[in-house]
């Protein structure tokens, strides 16, 4: 069936290695002179923080600086964060970091000017007007939170992440810079580089996919399966980076107009329970749930056997999808990403709470491209105990 789609992202997005210094004349052409820096303490030691604010001070855009993002943050963080705003009266957020830093510096940007309680957002399209402007700088190749319209917070009183979503949270620019990702791990690099490729995963798979987010989720996956490994076994290879970020970047365009679907579901509660990393969560659930998945859309899970490099001559399309299944096995296994939940202390006990967790993510299960009930649940997390 012919459906109405709409297509939304960042309007500007600048790219390429050394680009961090177009920073100043982004901020000047958005009519403003007082930014506050959003990151990590992680990015202040690596001397990435350092590095913005010189640029800043050298070109006489006064500014601020909120530090205390943790992974997975909380309200609390979130909170503190639109207070550290409020007070400095800066009219742009840079959000410098990861996706934990880019969605603190998304929502105190967008609530700020928001009355109401932060619980009160929790949803798709609640927000009631615009927050102040905010420029993304990411320093992984992975969420890709710099083009799309959402953020997820750890409600821990519900022991569950949670998202608002909202036109408002797309960012006014984006920076990506490959030269900021060169020092990443490579334990980090795998798991924020198989959040990007899950992105992109979901997005093409997901019930409300089209062909133009098809064709942004395709090139995402050949890009970040192509250089991937490269990335992770030699960080300092800036064309591996450059082309990580650019899949980083395409996965988000794609997700944040298609959905993700029950990757993204299953990994919320055991994020949320266990704080086990974002990626690693997606990574650890992603073959289990595309194997559930692919007798909904054969077609599309086989298509993606040579999106990934796979060799598929004189197989049939479902040992295809198959063959799908089977590569992002390996790919997990070549990043030295964990396998097992129990290696996080999830035990056989906690799988129903969990299920029943995947349940509640009913936005992200309308997406996705088979039905699924608690019980199914329940044995694909038993799957990879």
């Amino acid at each position: 069936m012919n459906a109405i789609h709409l297509f939304q992202t960042t309007p500007r997005i600048v790219m390429g290695p050394g680009c961090l210094d177009q920073i100043k004349g982004e901020i000047k052409r958005l009519g403003c002179d007082r930014v506050m820096i959003v990151t990590d303490p992680g990015i202040v030691q690596a001397g990435i923080a350092g590095r913005l604010e010189e640029i800043l001070s050298a070109a006489g855009i006064a500014y601020s600086r909120f530090d205390q993002v943790t992974p997975d943050p909380n309200l609390d963080v979130a909170q503190q964060a639109i207070d550290a705003l409020r007070e400095s009266g800066a009219q742009v957020v840079v959000g410098l970091g990861g996706g934990s830093a880019i969605d603190i510096a998304k929502t105190s940007a967008l609530l700020v000017d928001n009355d109401g309680r932060l619980t009160d957002y929790f949803g798709i399209d609640l927000v009631p007007k615009a927050g102040r402007k905010t420029i993304i700088v990411p320093t992984t190749a992975g969420t890709g939170s710099e083009v799309t319209p959402i953020v997820i917070l750890s409600d821990e009183a519900e022991k569950l992440k949670k998202g608002i979503v909202s036109p408002y949270l797309i960012p006014s620019v984006a920076i990506l810079d490959p030269a900021l990702t060169l020092d990443l791990p490579p334990h980090v690099t795998a798991a924020t580089g198989m959040d990007a490729l899950i992105h992109a995963v979901e997005a093409f798979t997901s019930k409300n996919a089209f062909p133009m987010s098809d064709m942004l989720a395709c090139r995402a996956i050949e890009l970040i399966a192509a250089n991937i490994r490269t990335a992770y076994a030699n960080g300092q290879d800036l064309s591996a980076r450059a082309c990580m970020l650019e899949g980083s970047l395409l996965a988000g365009m794609a997700f944040a107009n298609a959905g993700v679907t029950a990757v993204h579901a299953f990994a919320y509660p055991i994020g949320a329970e266990f704080h086990i990393p974002h990626g690693v969560a997606n990574s650890i659930m992603l073959a289990s749930v595309m194997e559930f998945n692919m007798l909904g859309n054969l077609k599309k899970f086989a298509r993606m056997a040579n999106l990934l490099g796979e060799c598929t001559e004189g197989l049939s399309e479902r040992d295809m999808a198959l063959a799908t299944v089977k590569s992002l096995r390996t790919l997990a296994a070549d990043l030295q990403i964990p396998k097992h939940l129990s290696r996080f202390d999830v035990k056989e006990s906690d799988i129903p709470m969990l299920a029943e967790g995947v349940m509640k993510v009913t936005r992200l299960l309308a997406n996705n491209p088979r039905v699924m009930t608690q019980k199914d649940a329940e044995r694909i997390y038993l799957s990879v105990l």
